[in-house]
Parts: structure tokens; C-alpha cells; sequence
């Protein structure tokens, strides 16, 4: 009998180990696992694990467990990290042409955006990316972004003048807010809550998400659906990992990713239809004390005029080419 049960355990093991994943990937972000991105690279994780019959295993750390956005990219080309998918502001550093993405009404829609992000444009950006020793695959979405306010609601571009906006560090957002006549104020993210009770800057600029999940409309008075400006992000590899994982996989690797980035996308929809949600109930229950705007076609016409007057002064880094591009895209 302990014979027996010695063979027995030996299958057992036996078994296990063939049934082992033969390789592991590493996926870091900074989000938390219930936001759309979060979710999907849940998503993605399980999915290639199923195509790949348990071949590859895929471990996600979400919400900075591992590395911060402004660290990932270093930790990607050494390997420590096989997937990540920074925001597009990160790449700026290493590809300029990125700053397409902060270019003010550079997107007419979402329907848009994904054809520009999904076509030529996209992929030419993508072989930039590549050349710094990154495989770039997918553009996921964080959503277009609003104005908001305490000191005035902003409605037409003279309600910018002489305001305070908050700025990411982007040539791009600082020459948009000086276009409309706004003083741009470079903060992190982190600070932006307290400088706007304090009164250290009157505006922002801030999708849905980000709004209202940083609690931003407690501290503004109005927020303004205007759609200007865009947040995202794009989904990168090691190109070490990448070089040496096998031809067969691949494919498999591409797929999962693809319909994450499908599932990303319509996650982010639904959230940004939640939290308008949201916002429209605080604001019925504000007593007036916040209120929400959304501009007319006619009024966004206005802003266009305003703030597409600074597309030349980009023309030498993002070049004329993929601008005019980008805006031709049907």
C-alpha cells in the first residue's frame, strides 16, 4: 500500500508539473483593478492564459505595486517587467511626436480618435515608440477631457482669461492655456485637490473619471463639457521579452491584447456614462453651489478657432504631416 500511494504521489506531482506554465508575464500599472484599464488587463491576463491552454501565465500588479508610470519604461527595457501601459504623456519624454495626443479638438469624436489611433497615424507613432527599444501593441482610452472651475464658469474662450489651470508638464497644454488666455501652473497629480481648495489655481482640465474619483467637484464650481483634450494610454512590452518569446505564442499574446483593448474601450464608455451619472445627481443636490455645462457645436466652433492656433508651433516636433493627417482622418 505505501508503495502504491509513493507511485500515486509521484503522478500527482508528476502531473503538476507538466502542467506548469512554461512562461510568465508581468503586468504593472498604476490604476486600481476596479477602473476600466484595471479591468482590462484583468481581462487580458485570463484570456491569454486560456488561448495558451496554461502555457503562459500572466501575473497583473495594479495600482503602483510594482512601478509608477515615470519608472516603467526603464524597468520594461531591463526586463523586470514584461507589459505595462503608461499614459501617452510618458512617451513625450522619449518620442515628442507623442504630443499629438495633447493637441486641443486635434479628435472630433471617439469614433474618430480609434480610427486615428487604430490606422496610420497610430502606427507610424507606435514605430517611434519601437525604435526607443519598446514594442508598442494597443491604445487604450481614459477618456476625453472637461474644464472646470471656482472662479467662473467656463463657457466661451474669454471665461479662460486670466485664470489659473493646473497643467500637466506639456509644451502643448501650457501653450493651449496661454492661447485662451489662461496662466498654466505645472503641478502633479497628486496636489491638484488641495491647490484647488486653496485657491492655488481656479481651473482644471480632467475626464470624467479622474474628476470625480479625486473628489475634484467637492472643491469647483462648474464643470464644462467641452471635450477639447484627450487622455490615454498605450500598452507597451519589453522588447526583451518580447524577442525571445515564442513565434507560436505570439500570435496568441496579440489577440488577448486586442480584445482587452475592444473590452478597455467599452469599459471606459460605460464608466464615463456612470460617472456623468454621478455628477448630474451631486449637482441637483448641490443647492447651486455646482453646476454642470455642456457646449453647443456652435460654441466648441469657437474654441476650435482659439485653440487650433497653435498647432505651427508644433509643426517641428510632432511634424505638419502627422497633424494634417490626424485631422484628415476619416
Amino acid at each position: 500500500m505505501k508503495n502504491f500511494l509513493k507511485v500515486l504521489l509521484g503522478v500527482v506531482i508528476f502531473a503538476g508539473i507538466s502542467n506548469a506554465a512554461e512562461y510568465t508575464v508581468k503586468v504593472s500599472h498604476v490604476v486600481s483593478a476596479s477602473t476600466p484599464k484595471g479591468k482590462a488587463a484583468d481581462f487580458f491576463a485570463k484570456r491569454l492564459e486560456e488561448l495558451s491552454a496554461g502555457k503562459v501565465k500572466v501575473e497583473v500588479f495594479p495600482s503602483a505595486q510594482l512601478y509608477k508610470d515615470e519608472d516603467v519604461l526603464r524597468a520594461l527595457q531591463m526586463g523586470n517587467v514584461q507589459v505595462a501601459m503608461p499614459s501617452l504623456s510618458v512617451f513625450t519624454r522619449i518620442t515628442p511626436e507623442m504630443q499629438l495626443f495633447d493637441l486641443p479638438f486635434i479628435f472630433r469624436d471617439k469614433d474618430h480618435l480609434y480610427k486615428v489611433m487604430d490606422g496610420s497615424v497610430g502606427g507610424k507613432l507606435k514605430k517611434r515608440v519601437e525604435s526607443k527599444g519598446l514594442i508598442a501593441i494597443e491604445y487604450w482610452d481614459a477618456g476625453f477631457k472637461n474644464f472646470s472651475s471656482s472662479k467662473k464658469a467656463i463657457i466661451e474662450p474669454v471665461d479662460a482669461k486670466g485664470q489659473k489651470f493646473r497643467s500637466m508638464s506639456s509644451k502643448v497644454l501650457e501653450a493651449q492655456f496661454k492661447a485662451i488666455g489662461g496662466n498654466p501652473q505645472i503641478l502633479p497629480f497628486s496636489e491638484v485637490y488641495s491647490a484647488l481648495q486653496q485657491g492655488v489655481v481656479d481651473a482644471a482640465e480632467n475626464p470624467y473619471a479622474n474628476f470625480y474619483n479625486s473628489k475634484f467637484h467637492e472643491v469647483q464650481s462648474s464643470y464644462t463639457i467641452s471635450d477639447h483634450g484627450y487622455l490615454g494610454y498605450l500598452v507597451i512590452v519589453s522588447k526583451k521579452f518580447w524577442d525571445s518569446f515564442p513565434a507560436d505564442l505570439k500570435p496568441l499574446f496579440t489577440q488577448a491584447m486586442r480584445e482587452a483593448t475592444i473590452y478597455e474601450r467599452e469599459e471606459a464608455a460605460k464608466d464615463d456614462e456612470k460617472i456623468l451619472g454621478l455628477l448630474k445627481e451631486y449637482e441637483a443636490n448641490s443647492k447651486g453651489k455646482f453646476k454642470i455645462y455642456t457646449l453647443t457645436e456652435e460654441q466648441k466652433a469657437k474654441w476650435r478657432d482659439v485653440m487650433q492656433s497653435v498647432y505651427p508651433q508644433f509643426y517641428g516636433i510632432i511634424g505638419e504631416d502627422l497633424i494634417k493627417e490626424t485631422l484628415n482622418t476619416k
